[in-house]
């Protein structure tokens, strides 16, 4: 279902961004670093997008574009004057004391639609009070998550957070309310689903496939399975398979000399490939820091010759952007990545945003 609109997201008690509860838009190349099809866009988002995209990248780097473009056609098909019932206004369909809390101007009365000047009706205008909001309801629910070990993802609970308050986060065991849980009723547990189905499906339209043609296949690897046998190529002082071995060989061919780092003890996390020499890191920009545009665009070109290659190169997984894409379950495609109870998903390091994780197969 992704037919949910501005009357849709305020049926549940007109709750809407409560962040207190817890270029040229028509530039294809200014977003495609964030894996968005321009194209794919309905018309009102793309006169929209390079004011999003502006906010965005300096309010809430960690929030993906694709899924913020969902969460706007959820919310109000992307008309910038859509007004419910019950008091949310525009775009992000902000409630008026949301508005006045996120430092603007003047509310309006919830019971008449604000004057046709007010600034809520501005795309530039509403994304700079907006994205504050959902930055910190973000980082909340994550924190929440990591410390309860909820199964939701954090982007799932933040789209909770905003059709029907955080408190439905908190209460439920999963951060996802069915009926009976948080005070949530059936009709409540319903427009939830509905709501996180249709993000779902706008993610899924609005994403575009990596651009790795230009690329060229790698050269299939040679051997089977072994041991941490080899030196570590990236001068960790450890060992790595000779598949990683075999993958750096033919990734330094393809794409030159990037800063990478393969073997490490990686103590804090059991399960890690680093220590059994079946993991690598390829950074992109600056380590610790979200990286420019450029940078995001050959980090796609690089993970997607990864995925495109992995049968050849025997790659398990990587991770990138805050996605990740595996080859048992390859007609998935690429998948939110939560940071799996480990690492924090909405840091440039922990969201794998600063650099391409890969594990090998063997």
């Amino acid at each position: 279902m992704r037919t949910v609109t501005a009357a849709v997201a305020v049926l549940l008690c007109g709750v809407v961004l409560l962040g207190g509860a817890l270029g040229d838009a028509s530039d294809a190349g200014a977003v495609t670093g964030q894996g968005l099809d321009v194209d794919a866009l309905p018309e009102t988002a793309r006169a929209s997008l390079a004011d999003l995209e502006a906010a965005r990248a300096r309010i809430c780097p960690p929030l993906p574009l694709s899924w913020l473009v969902a969460e706007v056609q959820a919310k109000s098909g992307w008309d910038p004057r859509a007004y419910s019932t019950a008091g949310a206004a525009g775009l992000l369909q902000l409630m008026p004391s949301t508005w006045v809390e996120g430092g603007g101007e003047t509310g309006w009365d919830a019971d008449e639609s604000p004057e046709p000047a007010h600034p809520v009706w501005d795309p530039a205008r509403h994304f700079a009070i907006a994205l504050p909001w959902m930055c910190r309801n973000l980082s909340l629910v994550a924190a929440h998550l990591r410390d309860t070990g909820k199964a939701a993802s954090a982007l799932d609970a933040l789209a909770v957070c905003h059709i029907a308050g955080c408190s439905r986060v908190t209460g439920s065991v999963t951060g996802i309310p069915v009926a009976g849980e948080a005070g949530c009723g059936e009709a409540c547990a319903r427009e939830v689903r509905d709501y996180l189905s249709a993000i779902h499906g706008f993610v899924e339209d609005y994403t575009a496939a990596p651009a790795v043609s230009s690329a060229g296949e790698a050269a299939p690897y040679p051997g089977g399975a072994s041991g941490c046998t080899v030196a570590d190529p990236t001068g960790t002082g450890g060992c790595v398979t000779p598949a990683t071995a075999w993958m750096l060989s033919q990734f330094s061919t393809t794409f030159g000399k990037r800063s990478t780092s393969c073997w490490d003890a990686h103590a804090w996390n059991p399960t890690s490939d680093h220590p059994k020499g079946k993991g690598c890191d390829v950074f992109y920009g600056r380590a610790g820091t979200f990286p420019n545009d450029e940078d995001v665009a050959l980090g796609w070109q690089a993970a997607g010759w990864l995925q495109a290659n992995a049968d050849r190169l025997r790659v398990s997984y990587v991770i990138w952007q805050g996605r990740i894409w595996s080859r048992s379950r390859a007609t998935a495609g690429w998948r939110a990545y939560t940071g799996g109870g480990v690492y924090n998903a909405e840091d440039p390091t922990g969201g794998h945003y600063d650099h391409i994780h890969v594990s090998m197969a063997e």
